[in-house]
């Protein structure tokens, strides 16, 4: 099933529309079993996979020559044990079973792949820490006494120090948002200050993490959950961009700085998925923005795509006037939506965000060369027609402005009763737009669409 958003400039700002949600009570007794039951798995799983290590022997660590300048600094250890409370504060910032259930999954899921990492490729810290005395050297001799130099990529701490960030952070005033924020960078910082972790380990935790916040959302269907019925998916184009991911894999796994290679392969991986399984719900698109997660995800990917629709379409970035009041083009830039003065923007494409500058704004979220289910082209249909009864400009898009809009403005067309057939539909946008894209399944949807009224 579609989904249909609507943003107005009122409702455009803000890190998530979660933040501007009334607060419900806290939910103390939901929260308490959570912590019941993360903290002693934390505690069983993190000292057995310790144990573990060392029985092993394991000697191999990932440092780079430059981490020798890092200094020691004993009083970030005072950082670097607040995780502790901030673990228990976030579960505070909860105030809905789906929120509270969702950070606490998102906890187990990090401890889940940490484990799973920690087994499997075992790594050790390589320096030796110097001593510390007084209340610190005390704070240090704490954790020396369950913490053994491995367990270290991907960073457990960085990976649950994401997630808490997250929670505490986001209904935050603007205010306290910089005092979490700053806290947050220090609590990362003491990671390598405090000699327990190689640099490795933090982007490998960061993307650990992020991959939880993606896997329970703030909003809308987990990706793992079976999709909607009729969501339209590309088992070959799913192939290809997992190719693609192993390709980036190969690279990262030769070591140094081809370690960045990692970013790209996960962000392709996760397409890959979303092609396979998840759908347009995948990328996690809700009034016209993506998740915090998606966003930084799947930035490799969101850049290239980007660069491939200005390729695609440098020889003609204008729209085309497909009605009197609509036109059909590629996604905008706040600049070029600026200049052409469009009081409406109805965007089709999942892989990015809704453009900024007009007065009204939708998204109805379809994949890029799949084909949308029945119940999403209508309703981006009903979107156009709320559209274009509301401003006297409005402008459709994707990200080139030749498929998925063209058969969102086709299904206009016909749902409107402006053309009597998809025959007639394809001809008015093909002269107005002679580079758009009908495929037959396209021409079989639409008929069924027209059939249908």
């Amino acid at each position: 099933m579609g989904h249909l958003y609507r943003l107005d400039r009122a409702s455009q700002g803000g890190m998530n529309s979660v933040g501007s949600a009334p607060l419900g009570p806290i939910r103390w007794q939901h929260s308490v079993a959570w912590l019941l039951l993360l903290a002693p798995l934390f505690f069983l799983s993190y000292g057995w996979t310790n144990q573990l290590a060392a029985s092993r022997g394991v000697s191999a660590s990932i440092v780079f020559g430059w981490e020798r300048a890092i200094p020691f600094l004993p009083w970030t250890i005072v950082p670097y044990w607040s995780i502790d409370l901030m673990y228990g504060l976030s579960f505070l910032a909860c105030r809905t079973p789906r929120e509270v259930n969702h950070h606490g999954l998102r906890l187990l899921s990090a401890q889940l792949i940490s484990v799973t990492c920690f087994v499997l490729f075992p790594l050790r810290f390589s320096g030796e820490k110097p001593a510390a005395d007084g209340v610190f050297g005390t704070l240090f001799d704490a954790l020396a006494g369950f913490d053994l130099p491995y367990n270290q990529a991907p960073s457990l701490h960085i990976s649950l120090l994401v997630i808490i960030w997250w929670v505490l952070v986001r209904r935050a005033s603007p205010g306290r948002r910089m005092v979490w924020n700053a806290w947050a960078l220090l609590v990362a910082a003491s990671v390598l200050t405090t000699w327990q972790h190689h640099f490795f380990d933090l982007p490998t935790g960061l993307l650990a993490g992020l991959l939880c916040l993606w896997l329970w959302p703030d909003r809308g269907r987990p990706p793992l959950w079976p999709p909607g019925k009729g969501e339209g998916r590309r088992a070959r184009l799913s192939l290809g961009y997992f190719c693609g991911a192993m390709i980036c894999l190969l690279m990262a796994v030769q070591g140094g700085w081809a370690l960045l290679a990692a970013w790209p392969a996960t962000a392709l991986a996760l397409v890959a998925a979303n092609y396979a399984w998840a759908g347009a719900g995948g990328f996690q698109k809700h009034d016209g923005r993506q998740s915090f997660a998606v966003r930084w995800l799947l930035a490799p990917y969101r850049l290239g795509a980007w660069i491939n629709s200005r390729l695609w379409t440098w020889r003609k970035p204008e729209p085309d006037r497909v009605a009197d009041t609509l036109w059909l083009g590629r996604l905008p830039t706040a600049a070029e939506l600026a200049r052409e003065r469009f009081d409406a923007v109805v965007d089709v494409t999942a892989e990015f965000n809704t453009p900024r500058g007009a007065a009204r704004a939708y998204s109805v979220p379809m994949l890029d060369l799949a084909l949308p289910s029945l119940a999403t082209l209508r309703h981006a249909a009903a979107t156009l027609d709320t559209a274009v009864a509301n401003g006297d400009r409005v402008l459709v898009c994707c990200a080139l402005g030749y498929s998925r809009s063209a058969l969102s403005v086709a299904a206009w067309l016909l749902q409107s009763g402006r053309c009597d057939s998809v025959d007639a539909a394809i001809a008015r946008i093909r002269a107005a737009r002679p580079q758009v894209v009908f495929s037959e399944a396209h021409l079989t949807l639409l008929k069924e669409l027209s059939d249908g009224q």
